[in-house]
């Protein structure tokens, strides 16, 4: 017995190692405490994190890491095809142009979405992060890029980034070529391109408690609208606690809706056919998530987005801020900027460069062509405003993003050309576009002052999107086909966040 007697005290000891390592293996990451994800609902998944910008970048990682990284590859597909450049390309100048204007709290939240992926078994670094989350802006980047480097085509472009860049992360294939992306695509697929997103705001006379009525939905490529699907609900250590819809892995809301605590609401629409990039800025991502969480009026909102403005991701900003009753438009171009703003009034956003002074200066739009998306669409948001004038709530908010009526057919049609833009529904003789309007929200200043709002995951109008019979009818768009899912249709439902 005695000469087993070590044997045995060595498998105790075993035995109570494996136990203590086991609990340290269970035991929860301390920064995921009070983080949560519930169960998708109607299509969204409602997100909450909170601390200091570290930790709430490592709940966000954490919580999503499996859709970060199909988020990934869906981004690097879109942009390889469309810029014709590997994913090297916007891993390097999202570190060398971009990250040095970056503030310290937002660096530590890229970095902290980075280390969750990776602790949740995932395989990407920060370069990775901070190029998903500036995705609505490379086309504007690339495109100056290609100016100030006339003697550097696409090919000595790929040349430079795929040979000396950053190399691409773990699970992200960064390497595929212009051949193997397929032909050239339309200039719509480009985000920032050309139409993006309907919107309005309105109060006092328009309204029908007089108080303020917001509501937008997101037009985006069908590869994106499908994973659009996040209800951020964020409680930073500074700044205000606010909510917001986006993506999985972004800082901020990609789309640009949301409401703080601070009583503002905020959203936008693109400005079509923009030019403009200065590279010594701060990237508008940043910019719009700094206002989400620290602007509390009209004025702290249009400074914070002013403040290092690089022209990327051009919009007409709508505002409203629920203490004072006042809407506002920041038509932000980057260097024709203008603010107004009303107490009794409406503005609506189609992608219209409102300013003939921008629209001018720093677009190649054309204002006089009734028959475009953004001047179409334009005019069906004056004619709803003057037809519900004084009767205006969220009920008929819902009603408009989910609009179907085309104002140059002068019938329901639905096509790019409506509120609720179903792009490869165009008119005859158009090209065909894989994008259209993808989600809605809605809200008005009472669901505000809870941080509640209306939202809809899938065209506003309910109908589904069936990936199949989309590639069938317009093989064109076949090299989205591994990452091109079905977008089920959904019912707008309430989103109640818990409040301040």
């Amino acid at each position: 017995m005695r000469r087993y007697l070590p044997f045995l005290l060595l498998s105790v000891i075993a035995v109570v190692a494996c136990s203590s390592a086991g609990s340290k293996a269970a035991k929860p990451d301390p920064r995921l405490t009070g983080a949560y994800m519930r169960p998708a609902q109607q299509g969204w998944y409602f997100v909450h994190l909170q601390g200091p910008p570290g930790t709430i970048g490592y709940q966000n990682g954490y919580l999503l890491a499996p859709r970060i990284e199909d988020l990934l590859q869906v981004v690097e597909l879109e942009q390889t095809h469309d810029s014709h450049r590997p994913w090297s390309f916007f891993r390097t100048e999202a570190k060398a142009e971009m990250w040095p204007h970056i503030e310290a709290e937002y660096q530590q939240e890229l970095q902290g979405i980075a280390d969750g992926v990776n602790a949740h078994g995932g395989h990407v670094d920060v370069w990775d992060i901070t190029a998903l989350n500036a995705l609505e802006e490379w086309s504007y980047f690339i495109e100056q890029w290609d100016k100030n480097h006339p003697q550097q085509k696409v090919a000595q472009a790929q040349h430079r980034t795929g040979a000396t860049g950053p190399q691409p992360g773990a699970g992200i294939s960064g390497s595929l070529g212009a051949a193997e992306r397929g032909p050239a695509p339309i200039k719509a697929h480009y985000p920032g391109a050309g139409e993006h997103c309907s919107a309005f705001v309105a109060t006092g006379a328009y309204t029908k408690d007089g108080k303020i009525v917001l509501a937008h939905n997101d037009w985006a490529n069908y590869l994106d609208g499908e994973r659009w699907n996040i209800i951020y609900d964020i409680a930073p250590e500074h700044g205000y606690h606010f909510v917001m819809d986006g993506l999985p892995g972004v800082i901020h809301s990609a789309d640009d809706f949301g409401e703080n605590a601070g009583g503002i609401i905020i959203t936008e629409t693109t400005i079509s056919d923009f030019h403009g990039y200065a590279f010594n800025k701060i990237p508008e991502f940043v910019r719009a998530r700094k206002a989400m969480q620290y602007a509390s009026s009209i004025q702290q909102f249009a400074q914070i987005m002013e403040g290092g403005n690089n022209g990327g991701y051009a919009n007409n900003w709508l505002v409203g801020d629920t203490k004072t009753n006042e809407i506002a438009d920041l038509e932000l171009g980057l260097k024709v900027v203008t603010l107004s703003t009303s107490k009794s009034g409406f503005f609506v956003g189609s992608n219209f460069p409102v300013s003939p002074k921008l629209a001018r200066e720093e677009t190649t739009f054309n204002r006089k062509d009734p028959a475009n998306s953004e001047n179409a669409r334009h005019t069906r948001w004056l004619q709803l405003m003057k037809q519900y004038k004084g009767k205006i709530d969220v009920a008929d908010a819902k009603k408009f993003e989910s609009d179907h009526y085309d104002a140059i057919l002068h019938k329901i049609n639905p096509d790019y050309r409506t509120l609720c833009g179903h792009g490869e529904g165009q008119p005859t003789g158009d090209i065909p576009l894989d994008m259209g309007a993808v989600e809605g929200k809605a809200t008005d200043a009472a669901l505000a002052a809870n941080l509640s709002f209306w939202a809809v995951e899938g065209r506003p109008c309910g109908e589904s999107f069936v990936a199949a019979t989309f590639l069938k009818t317009h093989p064109q768009f076949a090299w989205e086909a591994p990452e091109l899912h079905d977008m089920p249709g959904h019912a707008w439902i309430e989103i109640k966040t818990g409040g301040k």
